[in-house]
């Protein structure tokens, strides 16, 4: 997937291939007591498939038969060279630059298979762009995803349970992170369905505005 990096005031194209999305679930605390949950001592992971990878101004494929299918906006970590086990101190200098991301989840399914992978892996379930911006501070960017223009989530990376650092060494605790792996650090209170026809967008501060249409999945 191209997408544009800055560099020095300058932009470049990059092949975003990662070998793995790794989401962060329920690391808001708005968004946790927004689902009845308890704080965690740990984060939660799971992954995406890249095949769910869709671009700026793409279209989010919703299908059919089910009553949510979510829009979640999220600060993503794109990291910039092979980690493992990398400590929560220097855990910033893996990163290639912050992204905007959209973890979209059909909400039925999640609570249905009780993990999950289908409910967040099917194609175009993550919307990543518009572009990969080096060099911010991650620990208290705005964050705002805008239904058909509407405000629906409006927050802060401040309200992290585990900021950035922490999930960049946790996650290498875990798997080697490889060049292109993006993490996508968990979303604000505020979620709530997409249906056919909307335009959902994810800005944050630094980063810029990622938009996406909703169509019906053939």
């Amino acid at each position: 997937m191209l997408i544009s990096v800055e560099r020095s005031g300058s932009s470049e194209s990059y092949d975003l291939v990662p070998s793995k999305i790794i989401g962060i679930g329920q690391n808001y605390r708005a968004h946790a007591a927004e689902l009845g949950k308890q704080i965690s001592d740990e984060p939660l992971m799971f992954l995406k498939p890249r095949s769910s990878l869709l671009t700026h101004g793409g279209a989010i494929e919703r299908p059919s038969g089910y009553e949510r299918v979510d829009y979640e906006g999220e600060l993503g970590v794109v990291i910039g060279k092979r980690t493992k086990g990398i400590s929560r101190e220097r855990a910033l200098d893996a990163v290639m630059g912050f992204v905007c991301v959209n973890d979209v989840t059909v909400r039925d399914l999640q609570k249905k298979d009780g993990q999950w992978t289908r409910a967040k892996g099917y194609d175009t379930f993550c919307p990543i762009g518009p572009r990969i911006v080096p060099g911010l501070d991650p620990s208290d960017l705005r964050i705002t995803t805008r239904v058909n223009g509407t405000v629906k989530q409006d927050s802060s990376t401040a309200d992290l349970i585990f900021d950035v650092p922490l999930l960049i060494a946790f996650c290498s605790a875990h798997m080697t992170l490889e060049i292109g792996d993006v993490i996508a650090t968990g979303t604000p209170a505020g979620v709530g369905n997409l249906a056919v026809g909307d335009v959902v967008e994810v800005e944050i501060e630094g980063i810029g505005v990622l938009r996406n249409s909703v169509i019906a999945k053939s």
